[in-house]
């Protein structure tokens, strides 16, 4: 436990934005106001590259009508930063924090913003400075280690999962090929989302594609032509990871300039050129006239009015959670851990250290993709659905007797 620790507080928002980062946000604002030790804190505007131009808003003066609707807005309100700090830009970072009389660190977002903490943390001890600094958990991706998911992924699946039943019924009355591409880099937890809204026995997506799953393009076009074949029509969800059989991405493969992020990603999503070569190789080999491919890119991470109840709440609660357990550790991550499930879904919180966290990743298990590896799982149903909420229903009158 750590001793009690008086001086001011810092909180941002890093990486990709989501539909409730906000709320966790929020969790923290709400949750110093009761706490005395902390006596002002501050918004770094823009992450890590606002925090070394000192370039703060004061929390403490935003009203509650206010904070409720930035809790219920997507994106990230405090604007975000894609910025990967060294040793050397945390000693900057807590020259400012030296200058403010910062003591509270809470920092929103993936296993790269865990790493930040606990770079921060561990130059704050080098250079006896007295700092608490908390991870709290977002990703829409849904691939952070310990926790059992990640705040962001139930709403951004909950978006994939209605945008593929109105895609399907689309695909129902003006038949075809369709093809989509989710995000999903490493991981397939979003792209999976694709399935969780199906309601008849031959809606779509009929084949789903993600990166644990290598497919050579043989098999993938094998697939779309047994699809095809059996439902005359074939909606196809594919992630942005999609991988050849030597693990190198097919955005990869068709990358002719490499698009590199902060962190020397290759640029994935956004692009269409994925979405448009899987077109033109089902078009040209399959020699099916009607091909149709969408590249959602940013859409699924913050689209307004769109919120699965579960995810909000519970990032909030990690928001609240992050500046409880800074009363009492020096650092640390907020997880989720689930204790119930369908109807009887519940979930408690607890703290890891940072380096569990930390520049780390996970990938869908096993169970939750079939065989083939071409679709997803009922364990993964089951595990994804309590996440989301409830899901509109639709009908579809092609199928009704013909008189």
């Amino acid at each position: 436990m750590a001793e009690s620790l008086k001086g001011n507080a810092v909180v941002g928002q890093s990486g990709g934005p989501t539909g409730v980062i906000n709320a966790s946000l929020v969790g923290v604002i709400e949750e110093v106001r009761k706490h005395p030790e902390i006596e002002t804190l501050y918004g770094a505007v823009h992450a890590v590259a606002g925090m070394v131009k000192d370039d703060f808003i004061d929390l403490g003066k935003i009203d509650a009508a206010t904070l409720e609707t930035v809790a219920a807005s997507p994106s990230s309100a405090l604007g975000s930063s894609r910025d990967k700090p060294d040793a050397d830009y945390c000693r900057k970072i807590i020259e400012v924090f030296k200058e403010r009389n910062v003591r509270y660190f809470f920092y929103i977002g993936g296993n790269d913003s865990a790493n930040t903490a606990h770079i921060l943390n561990t130059v704050a001890d080098e250079t006896n400075y007295n700092i608490r600094a908390f991870h709290v958990p977002k990703t829409v991706d849904n691939d952070l280690l310990v926790t059992d998911h990640c705040p962001g992924y139930g709403t951004a699946a909950k978006f994939v999962a209605q945008a593929l039943m109105g895609d399907d019924l689309d695909n129902r009355a003006l038949p075809g090929v369709k093809i989509d591409v989710l995000m999903g880099r490493h991981a397939g937890f979003l792209t999976a989302a694709a399935a969780l809204g199906k309601q008849r026995d031959d809606d779509g997506p009929h084949l789903i594609y993600v990166p644990e799953r290598p497919v050579s393009m043989d098999k993938f076009l094998a697939d779309v032509e047994a699809a095809y074949k059996k439902y005359n029509r074939c909606v196809i969800a594919v992630s942005e990871g999609m991988c050849d059989h030597d693990h190198k991405t097919w955005a990869e493969k068709l990358a002719e300039n490499e698009e590199r992020d902060a962190h020397g990603n290759i640029q994935l999503s956004g692009t269409g050129a994925l979405a448009d070569f899987l077109a033109g190789q089902i078009k040209g080999k399959l020699k099916i006239k009607r091909v149709r491919a969408d590249t959602f890119g940013y859409l699924q991470r913050s689209y307004a009015g769109l919120q699965s109840k579960v995810d909000v709440d519970e990032a909030r609660r990690c928001g609240r959670q992050a500046v409880k357990y800074a009363m009492e550790f020096d650092s640390g991550s907020v997880a989720i851990k689930r204790t119930g499930d369908g109807a009887a879904y519940a979930a408690e919180l607890f703290r890891t250290e940072l380096k569990n966290v930390a520049e780390k990743t996970k990938s869908m298990p096993d169970e939750f993709i079939n065989a083939d590896g071409n679709g997803v799982t009922d364990a993964y149903v089951q595990y994804a659905m309590p996440l989301v909420g409830g899901l509109p229903k639709t009908e579809y009158l092609g199928t009704y007797p013909k008189v």
